[in-house]
């Protein structure tokens, strides 16, 4: 169940007040129990600000919590500091999601890189995805640019679609930088089967918040969704290396 539809059960009364509690690790996680028992709780932690408790979940993303329980947030986390905002939340989203994607194997994904990269960024992709396609033909670009690009699948009609098969025999094929070339270029692959990752990656996708497609990942793990020009991109992935 995706962290937004947590507070649809809120709304609905599935979080009745609960008793307060000495230890706030256990009375924040029985009021999570209660709306999604097999909720992924990495850690519970003070929060920077005084009173609040920072909730970690696997994937990266974070909720907020008062010590008792009885209250949960879900949102962005601002400290104002020297007249600057600094977003808190997106901070630390984004260094466990650099953890989780850094940490894919390269020998999993279908790399077109540069011969001295400066960066990369890793693209959640789906070969049916018209952005997709129009993203993938400023690889060339982004490459002259030293840009190296790591796509990743997401099927975004899930495991059996079209798009998933499609994905499977990229990674399946010999040379998935040719097969990634041509399914972007809506042609038809010969299917392919052999063990591969793209349901997993999906599934990881899914984990840090990936709804659409192409999701791009920078180096620093700031997640942007949705197509961006290369010039643009090329420059906000150098800066983020």
């Amino acid at each position: 169940m995706r962290v937004t539809r947590i507070f649809a059960a809120v709304a609905l009364g599935l979080a009745s007040t609960l008793a307060l509690a000495a230890d706030p690790d256990q009375a924040i996680r029985k009021t999570l129990q209660s709306l999604q028992p097999d909720m992924a709780i990495e850690a519970i932690a003070e929060s920077t600000m005084p009173g609040l408790f920072q909730i970690q979940l696997k994937g990266g993303r974070l909720l907020y919590a008062s010590a008792d329980g009885q209250f949960i947030i879900q949102g962005y986390l601002f400290q104002f500091k020297d007249g600057e905002a600094v977003n808190l939340t997106e901070k630390a989203e984004s260094r466990s999601i650099a953890k989780e994607v850094n940490a894919i194997p390269l020998s999993e994904m279908v790399v077109f890189a540069p011969k001295s990269p400066k960066t990369h960024i890793t693209v959640f992709t789906d070969t049916d995805c018209g952005y997709c396609q129009k993203l993938h033909s400023e690889v060339p670009e982004l490459n002259r640019r030293g840009v190296e690009v790591r796509y990743v699948a997401f099927p975004r009609q899930g495991l059996g679609s079209h798009g998933y098969n499609t994905m499977v025999s990229v990674w399946c094929s010999k040379d998935r930088q040719a097969a990634m070339n041509l399914a972007k270029g809506r042609e038809e692959l010969p299917a392919a089967q052999c063990e591969n990752p793209v349901a997993k990656q999906f599934q990881l996708g899914q984990m840090i918040g990936v709804n659409g497609t192409p999701a791009i990942v920078l180096a620093n793990g700031q997640l942007i969704p949705g197509y961006q020009p290369a010039p643009q991109l090329a420059k906000i992935a150098l800066e983020a290396k």
